[in-house]
């Protein structure tokens, strides 16, 4: 029998940045089944802030006495800049690991033209070792609903009901 140990989520507090050419995003626009625009969307920056965390005892014992404004100040931060097509920053609000370990739900804002927009992010932690974090991940945005709320619109040649925008960075 052998054992596999699975990494944290988490990796160690401090500020972590992605470093040129360690990055990835693409935007991807849907009419129906069909993809009608593809195009890589330049990430100007990213970064991961983890919070200095109590110890686990003084945690666990405060855990149910903390206010909810208390302990998101506990949680990690992503922060991804893009440019090009979507000029946009995507700030994660709330991150909270999945039940398998290998997977992080973000509650996130698209900030697109001034106008906050919500989105829900899942990525999926390929490999978290001592100081790198290196994520992959998607979220669905209906175009509809994004262009009414901040204007954003994409070429009249390129129809479409739903946007998919595709993110993978190594944190380091």
């Amino acid at each position: 029998m052998t054992t596999v140990t699975l990494p944290t989520v988490s990796p160690p507090p401090g500020r972590y940045a992605v470093a040129p050419g360690r990055s990835f995003a693409e935007l991807t626009a849907y009419y129906g089944p069909l993809a009608t625009l593809r195009r890589r969307v330049t990430l100007t920056g990213a970064s991961l802030t983890v919070p200095e965390s109590e110890s686990e005892s003084e945690s666990e014992s405060q855990f149910e006495s903390m206010s909810q404004s208390e302990s998101a100040d506990a949680r990690p931060v992503f922060r991804f800049d893009l440019a090009g097509t979507m000029k946009a920053s995507l700030v994660s609000e709330h991150v909270e690991p999945l039940a398998d370990g290998r997977h992080l739900q973000l509650l996130a804002d698209l900030d697109v033209r001034g106008v906050a927009f919500p989105v829900l992010l899942r990525l999926r932690v390929v490999r978290c070792a001592e100081g790198r974090m290196l994520v992959v991940g998607s979220t669905r945005l209906s175009y509809r609903l994004l262009r009414r709320a901040t204007g954003f619109r994409l070429p009249w040649s390129r129809p479409a009901t739903r946007l998919r925008l595709l993110l993978a960075a190594e944190f380091a």
